[in-house]
């Protein structure tokens, strides 16, 4: 039996797997919030009492840089050690992969249904892939080929610096630089990004707030709110917030396919996109992804797809731990 986890910053994903068909096979999935706990091990020690430790192999994909077998998540006050989690499993052999490369590796597990296609591009090209997903933070991950098969490695591009591509960018860089000192693609392209976007836009007079919007967005989470209210039509300044968040949400994604040459396919994952998709569908998010002269003619070849199954880096954490143990071999992406 595999236990795997999907380590977020909001929320932590644990599921026992069992190995069918060359793919992972959920027996068991529970979710818990991140920050209600104090570590990793505690919610590990909470599931197994509850579901037994069974446990053969385990691998955790982490929001945040993995070095040397430990991870320290950016937005959570937690230090992971793959060490310690052998002790508490009872088990030889825990890995620790990054978030974004679990993501990749889970790809092999979904089914065609689980993802939507923004741009059809020339399918099955030679080359990388890439994927880019916002949600708490900002991930990037790619995949390489090996002359075999497909093979995920994590970055922390989501870190590097924003780059604004006209006036009205510049004026929220600027904004943000005031607020934070340096600023990251990630405190742009994220669920705070996306409010900081609409705050933005409302100090410097680009629209009016009313009294009802701040109040829904005193009491729930106000991006989730900002989108909801954007897609609904009832808020002009949302609306306007989450087109300016799409647009550098494709621009960024471009980005990440033009450093990753991945003329294979960009995806697009994490909490938002499968939220928004409706918006992602309108042309803001591919006309911002071409945008890039004189790359134009390779970005509108590549296929970029929408991940929809939010389980995509718990599969690809049992992927992993499947791959590693030599359970099977498996191409990772077609």
């Amino acid at each position: 039996m595999i236990l795997a986890g999907d380590i977020g910053g909001t929320s932590t994903r644990l599921g026992l797997f069992e190995v069918q068909k060359e793919k992972p096979r959920a027996v068991v999935i529970e979710k818990y919030s991140s920050r209600q706990h104090a570590s990793l091990e505690e919610i590990v020690r909470i599931f197994t009492r509850k579901h037994g430790s069974q446990t053969e192999q385990a691998c955790f994909g982490i929001a945040g840089p993995v070095l040397a077998g430990r991870a320290t998540p950016p937005n959570l006050q937690w230090s992971v050690e793959a060490a310690g989690l052998e002790r508490e499993l009872n088990v030889s052999k825990v890995w620790l992969i990054n978030d974004l490369e679990a993501n990749a590796y889970g790809f092999a597990a979904l089914e065609p249904e689980d993802f939507y296609f923004l741009n059809q591009g020339i399918r099955h090209q030679e080359g990388n892939a890439g994927i880019i997903s916002a949600g708490t933070g900002l991930g990037e991950a790619g995949y390489y080929f090996d002359g075999k098969r497909y093979r995920p490695f994590a970055s922390e591009g989501g870190h590097a610096d924003f780059a604004p591509r006209n006036t009205l960018e510049v004026e929220l860089f600027l904004y943000l630089n005031e607020r934070f000192g340096r600023v990251s693609f990630e405190r742009v392209l994220s669920g705070s990004g996306l409010l900081r976007i609409y705050q933005f836009l409302g100090h410097t007079g680009r629209g009016e707030e009313p009294a009802w919007l701040a109040e829904e967005m005193r009491h729930k989470d106000p991006s989730a709110v900002l989108s909801e209210h954007a897609l609904d039509g009832r808020s002009e300044l949302c609306a306007k917030a989450l087109d300016m968040f799409v647009s550098i949400y494709g621009a960024e994604a471009g980005n990440v396919a033009l450093k990753f040459k991945a003329t294979r396919a960009m995806f697009v994952g994490g909490g938002i996109a499968p939220k928004i998709i409706e918006k992602l569908k309108e042309p803001g998010f591919m006309k911002a992804f071409v945008d890039k002269d004189p790359m134009r003619s390779m970005l509108e070849s590549i296929p970029v797809a929408v991940i929809l199954n939010d389980q995509a880096a718990l599969l690809g954490a049992a992927m992993y731990a499947a791959l590693e143990a030599g359970l099977f071999q498996h191409p990772l992406i077609a």
